[in-house]
């Protein structure tokens, strides 16, 4: 389904294969010979997606372009299925494997490869050629790649990147306490938005 929101199309070169129970939403630009598979999300929340030529999105992966953080991935690019990527700049070559996440601020230089179900936290950069193994945790800036055993030092390097800050806009709570019921009335009402949407032409569905 291709869907206009806040006044944006999608663009997509005629030559991409858009998968037709695929969503692309908003100010998302797809270059040639792209393909976004079955059940694939790509969303221009509230900032825009750009994916470069021959990069190829599969199945279920999730791609969302957020304020301050749009989404750019270069050419030549694999998105697994069940990847989560959100608010994240991938550059060419770069292999995105089953079930990743790639959070907001990260930098992803060329030829990465990001393993089954690994991490990329947020603000963390790669540097090229980095791979992340499966399940790992790269964290920082620059990356240090450790294993989810390594809670104590991933912490350590991840508090100061300040997630409910840079994501949320909202102090890190005290000990014992929650942002929850601050931040989720204000977000709700911020996706309600999103009831605003048209049905585009679907010509590059196949």
């Amino acid at each position: 389904m291709i869907l206009k929101h806040n006044g944006k199309s999608p663009v997509i070169d005629p030559s991409c294969r858009i998968a037709p129970n695929a969503t692309i939403c908003g100010d998302v630009t797809l270059g040639a010979n792209c393909s976004v598979g079955f059940g694939a999300v790509i969303t221009a929340e509230s900032g825009a997606v750009i994916i470069e030529e021959n990069t190829v999105i599969m199945d279920t992966a999730v791609i969302r372009g957020v304020r301050d953080n749009p989404v750019r991935i270069g050419r030549n690019g694999l998105v697994g299925p069940r990847a989560y990527l959100t608010g994240c700049s991938i550059s060419d070559d770069v292999f995105l494997a089953t079930g990743c996440t790639v959070f907001n601020g990260a930098k992803i230089e060329a030829q990465c490869e990001v393993r089954v179900n690994a991490i990329v936290h947020l603000r963390t950069k790669l540097e090229r050629g980095t791979v992340v193994p499966l399940g790992w945790i790269a964290v920082g800036n620059p990356a240090r790649i450790l294993p989810p055993e390594e809670h104590d030092t991933i912490w350590e390097i991840q508090k100061p990147l300040n997630f409910p800050n840079y994501v949320f806009g909202v102090k890190r709570p005290q000990e014992g306490e929650t942002i929850m019921p601050d931040v989720m009335p204000r977000y709700a009402a911020a996706l309600k938005r999103w009831h605003d949407l048209d049905v585009e032409d679907t010509q590059h569905q196949a």
